[in-house]
């Protein structure tokens, strides 16, 4: 099979997207998706995207981690919706269907808000936390991420007995002078540490407001190594948090053909 891809990366989280709205790539199968993502003999990405056609919304965005697992990305789908405006669809407003359900998004220049899902509870585990943002996420403050290991503690966590069999992204988080965070993340589905995770920025933003007590209208800007993000949300009742936007940068790096 021939596939015609585009890459795309947002904040360094890269991803292969296909155009699926025919159906073309309806047969792609996991081994052939873990060799698309592979560094060493296919393209190359923390994960794939098929921007598929829906009768309940815009578009559907169908992603694949690297190894072939599913979930929801946030960069992923800010990424999908940068790649459904060279499609045809009207991105300033947008709507499409993800794992997780609906969600609607807004380009502008060259920022994408992403609306997520509402967060009902966030559970503590001693010092540290956990939470879904449409990919389950642990949450842990460090007071200086430069000395910590991201790969050794993650694999740690997301490997141990209670998250061994569905896994979970691990999150080290360092809060700056100015109230902004500095994280680093560690992937499951991609098993390592990756530039950048949209879904665990937006917990780490979450959380944060949560230790503070800053409920209300929050934005917190979120440095991961492959640049800037901003989570915008409402923080109802401490735990309850709704209104949530991922806003950041989304780019096209290159397209190709490539025989699987």
């Amino acid at each position: 099979m021939k596939i015609e891809f585009y890459k795309y990366q947002g904040t360094g989280n890269d991803f292969v997207l296909l155009d699926n709205l025919e159906g073309h790539y309806d047969s792609l199968s996991l081994p052939q998706i873990q060799f698309l993502c592979d560094r060493k003999f296919g393209i190359g990405a923390d994960g794939l995207i098929r921007i598929n056609a829906t009768n309940l919304s815009d578009y559907e965005v169908e992603y694949f981690n690297s190894d072939g697992s599913k979930s929801f990305c946030g960069n992923g789908a800010r990424c999908a919706v940068a790649f459904a405006e060279t499609l045809g669809f009207t991105v300033s407003e947008t709507r499409f269907l993800a794992i997780d359900g609906l969600h609607t998004a807004k380009k502008a220049g060259d920022l994408i808000a992403l609306n997520m899902s509402d967060v009902q509870s966030v559970q503590s585990v001693q010092k540290d936390f956990i939470l879904h943002t449409g990919s389950p996420h642990y949450v842990k403050f460090v007071a200086d991420l430069s000395l910590e290991n991201i790969y050794s503690t993650g694999r740690e966590i997301r490997y141990s007995e209670q998250f061994l069999k569905d896994g979970i992204n691990v999150n080290l988080v360092e809060i700056q002078p100015d109230g902004s965070l500095k994280i680093a993340t560690y992937e499951r589905g991609v098993e390592n540490e990756t530039l950048s995770c949209g879904t665990g920025a937006t917990a780490c933003a979450l959380v944060s407001s949560l230790i503070h007590n800053h409920t209300g209208s929050n934005e917190v800007k979120v440095v991961v190594k492959g640049g800037e993000l901003h989570v915008k949300f409402l923080n109802k009742e401490n735990t309850e948090f709704s209104e949530i936007q991922l806003i950041g940068p989304a780019n096209f790096v290159f397209k190709g053909e490539m025989n699987v």
